[in-house]
């Protein structure tokens, strides 16, 4: 890419960020997600928040991110790891929240119901706070009987 004194191209380095998958849910990109916090020019890096403090899935991220941008010529771009604010699912974008329920997930929602992603029902219980991973509750939809993973708020 160039020395570190180069300004970095913002939005190449964003469209190459959303290439980048979730490893626990692949169809949604990193920008998806609301990981991503910015990119800063001096020194260059990528600023990301993850899910919680705690996530399984940060480390893979941030190789994911690093295999991108070595890929891309974009060696000498750090990732830098932001705690505070501390990440939401408000900072989900709207084609995430789409993606996640044609995936099968019900998208977060404060509301105590959840919408069934496959029938669009909202006559659904929480059976289990725990989902497949530590960020999704297991829930049941009451009108097809079908069970399903929600976002957990937060």
């Amino acid at each position: 890419m160039g020395s570190a004194a180069a300004a970095i191209d913002k939005s190449a380095l964003m469209a190459l960020l959303d290439t980048v998958p979730d490893p626990e849910i692949p169809v949604l990109s990193i920008l998806d997600l609301g990981i991503v916090r910015g990119i800063e020019d001096n020194p260059p890096r990528v600023r990301i928040t993850p899910t919680y403090t705690g996530c399984p899935a940060t480390l893979a991220i941030e190789q994911l991110i690093r295999e991108a941008l070595d890929q891309n010529g974009y060696g000498d771009v750090y990732i830098e790891r932001q705690l505070f604010p501390p990440w939401t699912t408000d900072w989900i974008s709207d084609r995430g929240r789409e993606r996640l329920k044609a995936f099968g997930i019900a998208p977060p929602d404060p509301s105590a119901k959840a919408e069934c992603p496959r029938c669009g029902s909202i006559d659904t219980v929480e059976v289990s706070r725990f989902g497949s991973t530590p960020c999704k509750a297991q829930w049941r939809c009451n009108s097809c009987l079908e069970p399903f993973d929600r976002f957990k708020c937060h």
